[in-house]
Protein backbone atom coordinates (compact mmCIF):
# COMPACT_ATOMS: atom_id res chain seq x y z
CA UNK A 1 0.00 0.00 0.00
CA UNK A 2 1.06 3.15 -0.90
CA UNK A 3 -0.02 6.70 -0.57
CA UNK A 4 0.39 9.32 -3.33
CA UNK A 5 0.13 13.04 -2.43
CA UNK A 6 -0.59 15.36 -5.21
CA UNK A 7 -0.15 19.40 -4.69
CA UNK A 8 -0.50 20.62 -8.11
CA UNK A 9 -3.88 19.27 -8.66
CA UNK A 10 -6.00 21.15 -11.03
CA UNK A 11 -9.65 19.52 -10.61
CA UNK A 12 -11.64 19.94 -7.36
CA UNK A 13 -13.26 16.28 -8.46
CA UNK A 14 -17.12 15.95 -8.94
CA UNK A 15 -20.11 15.47 -6.93
CA UNK A 16 -18.81 11.83 -5.84
CA UNK A 17 -15.51 12.65 -4.85
CA UNK A 18 -14.25 11.84 -1.07
CA UNK A 19 -13.46 15.40 0.32
CA UNK A 20 -12.18 16.65 3.55
CA UNK A 21 -13.00 19.76 5.72
CA UNK A 22 -12.09 21.20 8.41
CA UNK A 23 -14.63 22.93 11.39
CA UNK A 24 -13.89 24.34 14.89
CA UNK A 25 -14.16 22.56 18.03
CA UNK A 26 -17.37 22.99 18.22
CA UNK A 27 -17.81 21.07 14.26
CA UNK A 28 -19.66 24.64 13.26
CA UNK A 29 -20.09 23.72 9.76
CA UNK A 30 -21.87 27.04 8.48
CA UNK A 31 -18.80 28.07 6.73
CA UNK A 32 -18.75 24.79 4.84
CA UNK A 33 -21.69 25.20 2.87
CA UNK A 34 -19.26 26.88 -0.18
CA UNK A 35 -17.68 23.31 -0.70
CA UNK A 36 -21.32 21.46 -0.26
CA UNK A 37 -24.45 20.80 -2.26
CA UNK A 38 -27.64 22.19 -0.43
CA UNK A 39 -28.54 18.94 0.67
CA UNK A 40 -25.36 17.25 1.45
CA UNK A 41 -25.15 20.37 3.76
CA UNK A 42 -28.47 19.64 5.03
CA UNK A 43 -27.85 16.37 5.98
CA UNK A 44 -24.16 16.78 7.48
CA UNK A 45 -25.39 19.40 9.83
CA UNK A 46 -28.74 17.56 11.05
CA UNK A 47 -26.16 14.64 11.87
CA UNK A 48 -24.07 16.86 14.08
CA UNK A 49 -26.45 18.20 16.17
CA UNK A 50 -27.65 14.53 17.40
CA UNK A 51 -23.85 13.49 17.45
CA UNK A 52 -20.98 13.45 20.14
CA UNK A 53 -18.96 16.26 19.20
CA UNK A 54 -16.31 15.40 21.60
CA UNK A 55 -14.64 13.37 18.66
CA UNK A 56 -11.72 14.93 16.41
CA UNK A 57 -13.51 13.62 13.19
CA UNK A 58 -16.40 12.32 11.78
CA UNK A 59 -16.99 10.02 7.89
CA UNK A 60 -20.06 11.04 6.40
CA UNK A 61 -21.12 7.96 4.11
CA UNK A 62 -23.49 9.95 1.42
CA UNK A 63 -23.45 7.06 -1.32
CA UNK A 64 -21.31 4.27 -2.28
CA UNK A 65 -18.83 6.72 -3.72
CA UNK A 66 -19.09 9.49 -1.93
CA UNK A 67 -18.24 10.25 2.06
CA UNK A 68 -17.17 13.63 3.27
CA UNK A 69 -14.79 14.09 6.17
CA UNK A 70 -15.50 16.01 8.61
CA UNK A 71 -12.41 17.23 11.02
CA UNK A 72 -12.27 19.85 14.38
CA UNK A 73 -9.12 22.20 14.89
CA UNK A 74 -9.21 22.42 18.39
CA UNK A 75 -7.62 25.80 20.21
CA UNK A 76 -3.98 25.62 21.01
CA UNK A 77 -2.79 22.31 18.94
CA UNK A 78 0.54 21.74 19.14
CA UNK A 79 2.47 20.37 16.38
CA UNK A 80 2.27 16.70 17.16
CA UNK A 81 -1.52 17.19 17.86
CA UNK A 82 -1.46 18.31 14.14
CA UNK A 83 -0.05 15.10 13.17
CA UNK A 84 -1.42 12.54 15.24
CA UNK A 85 -4.78 14.22 13.34
CA UNK A 86 -3.18 13.19 10.46
CA UNK A 87 -2.13 9.93 11.48
CA UNK A 88 -6.12 9.65 12.86
CA UNK A 89 -7.50 10.46 9.67
CA UNK A 90 -5.03 7.78 8.28
CA UNK A 91 -6.84 5.26 10.17
CA UNK A 92 -9.99 6.06 8.96
CA UNK A 93 -9.22 5.72 5.67
CA UNK A 94 -7.42 2.64 5.40
CA UNK A 95 -9.54 0.24 4.14
CA UNK A 96 -11.40 -0.80 0.69
CA UNK A 97 -9.64 -0.61 -2.44
CA UNK A 98 -7.82 1.96 -4.44
CA UNK A 99 -9.00 5.14 -3.08
CA UNK A 100 -8.84 9.08 -3.60
CA UNK A 101 -9.47 12.02 -1.45
CA UNK A 102 -9.42 15.69 -2.22
CA UNK A 103 -8.41 17.68 0.81
CA UNK A 104 -9.94 21.26 0.64
CA UNK A 105 -7.06 23.56 2.80
CA UNK A 106 -9.35 26.63 2.21
CA UNK A 107 -11.53 25.56 5.11
CA UNK A 108 -8.81 25.09 7.53
CA UNK A 109 -10.28 27.86 9.97
CA UNK A 110 -7.20 28.65 12.05
CA UNK A 111 -3.69 30.19 11.41
CA UNK A 112 -1.14 27.60 11.94
CA UNK A 113 2.00 27.50 10.26
CA UNK A 114 2.41 24.56 8.48
CA UNK A 115 -0.94 23.09 9.48
CA UNK A 116 -1.52 20.86 6.29
CA UNK A 117 1.74 20.13 5.84
CA UNK A 118 1.85 18.27 9.43
CA UNK A 119 -1.31 16.68 8.95
CA UNK A 120 -0.04 14.71 6.07
CA UNK A 121 3.53 14.08 7.69
CA UNK A 122 1.69 12.38 10.65
CA UNK A 123 -0.50 10.47 7.95
CA UNK A 124 2.95 9.47 6.31
CA UNK A 125 4.62 8.71 9.20
CA UNK A 126 1.42 6.17 9.92
CA UNK A 127 1.31 4.63 6.89
CA UNK A 128 4.80 3.11 7.15
CA UNK A 129 4.21 -0.47 6.89
CA UNK A 130 7.37 -3.20 6.56
CA UNK A 131 5.99 -5.90 4.29
CA UNK A 132 9.52 -6.90 2.28
CA UNK A 133 9.35 -10.36 3.06
CA UNK A 134 5.52 -11.24 2.27
CA UNK A 135 5.27 -13.08 -1.20
CA UNK A 136 1.76 -11.66 -1.58
CA UNK A 137 2.04 -8.31 -2.32
CA UNK A 138 -0.01 -5.52 -2.12
CA UNK A 139 -1.12 -2.59 -4.57
CA UNK A 140 -3.63 -0.71 -2.84
CA UNK A 141 -2.44 3.17 -3.16
CA UNK A 142 -4.51 6.07 -1.35
CA UNK A 143 -4.20 9.52 -3.50
CA UNK A 144 -4.39 12.63 -1.74
CA UNK A 145 -5.27 15.42 -3.68
CA UNK A 146 -4.35 18.82 -2.02
CA UNK A 147 -6.99 21.43 -2.98
CA UNK A 148 -7.22 25.31 -2.60
CA UNK A 149 -5.45 28.59 -2.42
CA UNK A 150 -4.59 28.92 1.29
CA UNK A 151 -2.49 27.05 3.70
CA UNK A 152 -0.74 25.19 1.25
CA UNK A 153 2.98 24.21 2.80
CA UNK A 154 5.36 25.51 -0.20
CA UNK A 155 7.68 23.64 -1.98
CA UNK A 156 10.82 23.85 0.42
CA UNK A 157 8.25 23.12 3.18
CA UNK A 158 6.98 19.48 0.92
CA UNK A 159 10.65 18.95 0.32
CA UNK A 160 11.49 19.15 4.28
CA UNK A 161 8.81 17.06 5.26
CA UNK A 162 9.70 14.12 2.32
CA UNK A 163 13.48 14.09 3.20
CA UNK A 164 11.89 13.35 6.94
CA UNK A 165 9.81 10.68 5.93
CA UNK A 166 12.73 9.15 3.72
CA UNK A 167 15.10 9.82 6.89
CA UNK A 168 12.44 8.25 9.07
CA UNK A 169 11.49 5.57 6.78
CA UNK A 170 14.83 4.38 6.18
CA UNK A 171 15.88 3.90 10.29
CA UNK A 172 12.64 1.94 10.50
CA UNK A 173 13.45 -0.36 7.34
CA UNK A 174 16.87 -0.46 8.96
CA UNK A 175 15.80 -1.76 12.41
CA UNK A 176 12.60 -3.84 10.62
CA UNK A 177 15.09 -6.38 8.65
CA UNK A 178 16.19 -9.68 9.98
CA UNK A 179 19.96 -10.65 11.13
CA UNK A 180 20.59 -12.54 8.74
CA UNK A 181 20.19 -10.04 6.00
CA UNK A 182 21.45 -7.25 7.98
CA UNK A 183 24.41 -8.46 9.14
CA UNK A 184 27.37 -5.97 9.77
CA UNK A 185 29.04 -7.07 6.28
CA UNK A 186 25.31 -5.50 4.57
CA UNK A 187 25.15 -2.66 6.73
CA UNK A 188 28.32 -1.17 5.96
CA UNK A 189 27.48 -1.40 2.26
CA UNK A 190 24.18 0.22 2.59
CA UNK A 191 25.47 2.96 4.38
CA UNK A 192 27.90 3.42 1.84
CA UNK A 193 25.48 3.40 -0.89
CA UNK A 194 24.15 6.44 0.78
CA UNK A 195 26.75 8.60 -1.37
CA UNK A 196 24.75 8.95 -3.57
CA UNK A 197 22.99 11.22 -1.14
CA UNK A 198 25.99 13.59 -0.74
CA UNK A 199 27.12 12.28 2.24
CA UNK A 200 31.06 11.67 2.75
CA UNK A 201 30.87 7.66 3.86
CA UNK A 202 34.44 5.84 5.49
CA UNK A 203 34.02 2.89 5.88
CA UNK A 204 36.64 1.25 8.81
CA UNK A 205 37.08 -2.28 8.27
CA UNK A 206 38.77 -5.03 10.94
CA UNK A 207 42.12 -4.28 9.71
CA UNK A 208 41.61 -0.40 10.46
CA UNK A 209 40.33 -0.77 13.48
CA UNK A 210 43.20 -3.19 14.57
CA UNK A 211 45.45 -0.43 13.40
CA UNK A 212 43.46 1.88 15.39
CA UNK A 213 43.40 0.24 18.40
CA UNK A 214 39.65 0.04 18.69
CA UNK A 215 39.45 -3.49 20.84
CA UNK A 216 36.80 -3.11 23.26
CA UNK A 217 34.33 -2.80 20.16
CA UNK A 218 36.47 -5.08 18.01
CA UNK A 219 35.59 -7.60 21.13
CA UNK A 220 32.09 -7.86 21.19
CA UNK A 221 32.24 -8.69 17.04
CA UNK A 222 35.08 -11.42 17.63
CA UNK A 223 32.36 -14.64 17.92
CA UNK A 224 30.62 -13.66 14.77
CA UNK A 225 32.05 -15.14 10.70
CA UNK A 226 30.56 -11.35 9.88
CA UNK A 227 33.16 -7.88 10.22
CA UNK A 228 33.04 -5.53 13.00
CA UNK A 229 32.57 -1.77 11.32
CA UNK A 230 32.99 1.30 12.26
CA UNK A 231 31.58 3.72 9.54
CA UNK A 232 31.28 7.53 9.39
CA UNK A 233 29.41 9.45 7.78
CA UNK A 234 29.78 13.57 6.99
CA UNK A 235 27.54 16.11 5.67
CA UNK A 236 28.91 19.83 5.03
CA UNK A 237 26.10 22.37 4.83
CA UNK A 238 27.17 25.37 6.39
CA UNK A 239 29.09 28.00 4.58
CA UNK A 240 32.07 27.96 7.07
CA UNK A 241 34.21 25.96 8.92
CA UNK A 242 32.44 25.61 11.91
CA UNK A 243 32.70 22.47 13.89
CA UNK A 244 30.51 19.77 12.74
CA UNK A 245 27.16 18.49 15.11
CA UNK A 246 28.43 14.95 16.05
CA UNK A 247 25.96 11.62 16.14
CA UNK A 248 26.83 8.16 17.32
CA UNK A 249 25.03 4.78 17.63
CA UNK A 250 24.85 1.75 18.79
CA UNK A 251 24.69 -1.01 15.66
CA UNK A 252 24.94 -4.36 17.31
CA UNK A 253 23.17 -5.65 14.26
CA UNK A 254 21.33 -9.09 16.62
CA UNK A 255 22.76 -9.71 20.07
CA UNK A 256 22.96 -12.91 21.50
CA UNK A 257 24.48 -11.87 24.77
CA UNK A 258 27.17 -13.77 23.55
CA UNK A 259 28.81 -16.49 26.27
CA UNK A 260 26.06 -13.90 28.65
CA UNK A 261 23.77 -15.81 27.05
CA UNK A 262 20.06 -14.30 26.70
CA UNK A 263 16.96 -16.36 27.83
CA UNK A 264 15.90 -17.51 24.01
CA UNK A 265 12.37 -16.27 24.70
CA UNK A 266 11.97 -13.25 22.81
CA UNK A 267 15.65 -13.10 21.33
CA UNK A 268 14.37 -12.60 17.86
CA UNK A 269 13.41 -9.19 19.22
CA UNK A 270 17.74 -8.51 19.08
CA UNK A 271 17.45 -7.50 15.70
CA UNK A 272 17.00 -4.38 16.84
CA UNK A 273 19.75 -3.61 18.84
CA UNK A 274 20.98 -1.68 16.41
CA UNK A 275 18.14 0.99 16.48
CA UNK A 276 20.50 3.48 17.66
CA UNK A 277 23.07 3.44 14.63
CA UNK A 278 19.73 3.59 12.35
CA UNK A 279 18.35 6.67 13.91
CA UNK A 280 21.95 8.47 13.23
CA UNK A 281 21.79 7.06 9.39
CA UNK A 282 18.52 7.67 9.27
CA UNK A 283 19.38 11.48 10.58
CA UNK A 284 22.22 11.83 8.30
CA UNK A 285 19.92 10.77 5.21
CA UNK A 286 17.66 13.04 6.01
CA UNK A 287 20.21 16.35 6.21
CA UNK A 288 21.53 15.44 3.11
CA UNK A 289 18.22 15.38 1.20
CA UNK A 290 17.26 18.50 2.46
CA UNK A 291 20.34 20.01 1.71
CA UNK A 292 20.46 21.29 6.05
CA UNK A 293 22.70 24.41 6.62
CA UNK A 294 25.03 22.88 9.25
CA UNK A 295 27.99 20.68 9.50
CA UNK A 296 27.14 17.23 11.09
CA UNK A 297 28.83 13.74 11.32
CA UNK A 298 27.53 10.64 12.01
CA UNK A 299 29.23 7.68 13.95
CA UNK A 300 27.85 4.11 14.08
CA UNK A 301 29.70 0.89 15.49
CA UNK A 302 28.55 -2.24 13.41
CA UNK A 303 29.38 -5.40 15.37
CA UNK A 304 27.72 -9.43 15.48
CA UNK A 305 27.42 -10.35 19.45
CA UNK A 306 27.42 -14.39 18.59
CA UNK A 307 28.80 -17.16 20.72
CA UNK A 308 31.73 -19.40 19.08
CA UNK A 309 34.99 -21.04 20.12
CA UNK A 310 36.64 -17.28 19.10
CA UNK A 311 34.31 -15.32 21.20
CA UNK A 312 34.87 -12.80 24.09
CA UNK A 313 34.72 -14.77 27.15
CA UNK A 314 33.74 -13.14 30.74
CA UNK A 315 36.97 -12.03 32.52
CA UNK A 316 38.38 -10.83 29.33
CA UNK A 317 40.54 -7.65 29.62
CA UNK A 318 40.96 -4.98 26.72
CA UNK A 319 42.36 -1.96 26.07
CA UNK A 320 40.26 0.57 24.30
CA UNK A 321 40.77 3.53 21.92
CA UNK A 322 41.61 5.95 24.73
CA UNK A 323 43.92 3.66 26.23
CA UNK A 324 41.89 2.81 28.95
CA UNK A 325 41.49 -1.19 30.00
CA UNK A 326 38.28 -2.87 30.65
CA UNK A 327 37.56 -6.04 32.40
CA UNK A 328 34.27 -7.53 30.57
CA UNK A 329 32.67 -9.28 33.67
CA UNK A 330 29.48 -9.22 31.40
CA UNK A 331 29.44 -10.14 27.17
CA UNK A 332 25.74 -9.38 27.29
CA UNK A 333 26.34 -5.74 28.35
CA UNK A 334 28.16 -5.24 24.91
CA UNK A 335 27.21 -2.05 23.48
CA UNK A 336 28.76 0.27 25.98
CA UNK A 337 32.05 -0.89 24.43
CA UNK A 338 31.04 -0.56 21.22
CA UNK A 339 30.12 3.38 22.23
CA UNK A 340 33.22 3.44 23.97
CA UNK A 341 35.63 3.66 20.91
CA UNK A 342 33.20 5.17 18.86
CA UNK A 343 32.65 8.23 21.72
CA UNK A 344 36.12 8.84 22.04
CA UNK A 345 37.23 8.26 18.14
CA UNK A 346 34.55 10.73 17.26
CA UNK A 347 35.63 13.30 19.90
CA UNK A 348 39.31 13.19 18.70
CA UNK A 349 39.00 12.94 15.11
CA UNK A 350 36.16 15.90 14.44
CA UNK A 351 36.50 18.03 17.57
CA UNK A 352 32.90 18.39 17.25
CA UNK A 353 30.58 20.84 18.84
CA UNK A 354 28.59 18.23 20.79
CA UNK A 355 28.32 14.66 20.85
CA UNK A 356 24.69 13.03 20.81
CA UNK A 357 24.94 9.34 21.31
CA UNK A 358 21.46 6.52 20.45
CA UNK A 359 21.50 3.02 21.67
CA UNK A 360 19.22 0.58 23.25
CA UNK A 361 21.64 -0.02 26.28
CA UNK A 362 19.81 -0.98 29.05
CA UNK A 363 16.60 -3.04 29.99
CA UNK A 364 16.78 -1.11 32.91
CA UNK A 365 15.58 2.13 31.51
CA UNK A 366 12.54 -0.12 30.54
CA UNK A 367 12.14 -1.20 33.79
CA UNK A 368 12.02 2.37 35.00
CA UNK A 369 10.44 4.83 32.09
CA UNK A 370 8.55 1.69 30.37
CA UNK A 371 7.56 2.70 26.48
CA UNK A 372 6.99 6.04 26.95
CA UNK A 373 9.90 8.45 27.22
CA UNK A 374 13.65 7.78 26.38
CA UNK A 375 16.18 8.49 28.78
CA UNK A 376 18.74 11.43 28.94
CA UNK A 377 21.70 11.58 30.53
CA UNK A 378 24.13 14.20 29.90
CA UNK A 379 27.37 16.62 31.25
CA UNK A 380 26.01 19.60 29.96
CA UNK A 381 22.37 21.20 30.81
CA UNK A 382 22.08 23.15 27.83
CA UNK A 383 22.15 20.48 25.64
CA UNK A 384 19.87 18.32 27.72
CA UNK A 385 17.28 21.22 27.34
CA UNK A 386 17.49 21.61 24.09
CA UNK A 387 16.92 17.64 23.35
CA UNK A 388 14.25 18.09 25.99
CA UNK A 389 12.96 20.78 24.45
CA UNK A 390 12.78 19.24 20.84
CA UNK A 391 11.25 16.19 22.40
CA UNK A 392 8.08 17.71 23.58
CA UNK A 393 7.71 19.15 20.22
CA UNK A 394 7.41 15.98 17.84
CA UNK A 395 6.49 14.11 20.92
CA UNK A 396 9.59 11.58 20.97
CA UNK A 397 9.89 12.21 24.74
CA UNK A 398 12.86 11.97 27.09
CA UNK A 399 12.90 12.54 31.26
CA UNK A 400 16.99 13.38 32.14
CA UNK A 401 18.28 10.47 34.20
CA UNK A 402 21.23 11.35 37.21
CA UNK A 403 24.98 10.97 36.70
CA UNK A 404 27.09 11.15 39.55
CA UNK A 405 31.20 10.64 40.22
CA UNK A 406 29.20 8.62 43.80
CA UNK A 407 28.43 6.16 40.73
CA UNK A 408 32.09 5.50 39.36
CA UNK A 409 33.20 3.33 41.82
CA UNK A 410 30.37 0.86 40.82
CA UNK A 411 32.41 0.10 37.90
CA UNK A 412 35.62 0.54 39.40
CA UNK A 413 37.66 -2.77 38.35
CA UNK A 414 40.48 -4.54 40.21
CA UNK A 415 41.78 -5.83 37.77
CA UNK A 416 41.62 -3.25 34.93
CA UNK A 417 40.80 0.68 34.63
CA UNK A 418 37.03 -0.48 34.67
CA UNK A 419 34.52 -3.37 34.67
CA UNK A 420 31.80 -3.18 32.13
CA UNK A 421 29.13 -3.83 34.42
CA UNK A 422 28.37 -2.87 38.25
CA UNK A 423 28.14 -6.39 40.15
CA UNK A 424 26.15 -4.73 42.81
CA UNK A 425 22.79 -4.69 41.26
CA UNK A 426 20.96 -1.19 41.00
CA UNK A 427 21.09 1.66 38.69
CA UNK A 428 21.45 -0.11 36.02
CA UNK A 429 20.97 2.40 32.94
CA UNK A 430 23.06 5.27 34.85
CA UNK A 431 26.33 2.91 35.71
CA UNK A 432 26.14 2.32 31.66
CA UNK A 433 26.22 5.82 30.90
CA UNK A 434 28.48 6.35 33.93
CA UNK A 435 30.62 3.99 32.07
CA UNK A 436 30.30 6.38 28.35
CA UNK A 437 31.23 9.44 29.85
CA UNK A 438 34.75 8.13 30.77
CA UNK A 439 35.48 7.92 27.11
CA UNK A 440 34.94 11.85 27.01
CA UNK A 441 37.79 12.60 27.48
CA UNK A 442 37.94 16.78 26.70
CA UNK A 443 34.69 17.64 28.03
CA UNK A 444 33.01 18.01 25.07
CA UNK A 445 29.39 18.52 25.75
CA UNK A 446 27.52 14.75 25.27
CA UNK A 447 24.35 13.42 26.01
CA UNK A 448 23.21 9.67 25.71
CA UNK A 449 19.91 8.52 24.95
CA UNK A 450 18.87 4.90 25.77
CA UNK A 451 16.25 4.10 23.59
CA UNK A 452 15.65 0.54 24.46
CA UNK A 453 12.47 0.96 25.41
CA UNK A 454 11.17 3.26 22.27
CA UNK A 455 13.33 1.71 18.99
CA UNK A 456 10.33 -0.75 19.06
CA UNK A 457 6.66 -0.61 19.42
CA UNK A 458 4.62 -4.02 19.56
CA UNK A 459 1.63 -2.47 19.74
CA UNK A 460 2.19 0.53 17.27
CA UNK A 461 1.74 4.30 18.76
CA UNK A 462 0.30 7.55 17.55
CA UNK A 463 2.64 7.55 14.54
CA UNK A 464 3.44 4.34 13.82
CA UNK A 465 1.57 1.22 12.94
CA UNK A 466 3.60 -1.31 15.15
CA UNK A 467 7.12 -2.15 14.84
CA UNK A 468 10.08 0.00 14.62
CA UNK A 469 9.67 3.35 15.13
CA UNK A 470 13.03 5.43 13.86
CA UNK A 471 12.74 7.25 17.29
CA UNK A 472 15.52 9.80 16.93
CA UNK A 473 15.68 10.60 13.76
CA UNK A 474 12.87 13.46 13.89
CA UNK A 475 14.02 14.58 17.81
CA UNK A 476 17.32 15.25 16.53
CA UNK A 477 16.22 17.11 13.46
CA UNK A 478 14.21 19.09 15.82
CA UNK A 479 17.13 20.10 17.79
CA UNK A 480 19.26 20.65 14.98
CA UNK A 481 16.14 22.95 12.94
CA UNK A 482 15.51 25.16 16.57
CA UNK A 483 19.50 25.34 17.96
CA UNK A 484 21.94 25.10 15.13
CA UNK A 485 20.95 25.12 11.56
CA UNK A 486 22.08 28.56 9.77
CA UNK A 487 18.60 30.48 9.05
Amino acid sequence: MSIKINYSIKSKGNSSSNLVLFADEKFNANGLKKYLSNSEFSYINDLLKTSDLKKNMFVFELNSKRKIVLISIKKDLKIFDIENLGAEFYGRINYGKNSEYYINTDSVIVKHENFIGHFLHGLKLKSYEFKKYKTKKESRIISINVLGSKNKPSTQNQLKFKALEDGTFYARDLVSEPGNILHPDEYAKRINSLKKDGLKVTVYDERKLKKLGMNALLGVGMGSIRGSYLVTMEWNGAKNNSKPLAFVGKGVTFDTGGYSLKPARFMEDMTYDMAGSAAVVGLMKNLALRKAKINAVGVVGLVENMVSGVAQRPGDIVKSYSGKTIEVLNTDAEGRLVLADALTFTERKFKPKFIVDLATLTGAIIVCLGSEFAGLFSNDDKLSKQILNAGEKVEEKLWRMPLHKNYDKLMNSKNADMQNINYVGGAGSTTAAQFLQRFIINKTPWAHLDIAGMAFSKYGGALNSGGATGFGVRLLNQLIEDNYEQH
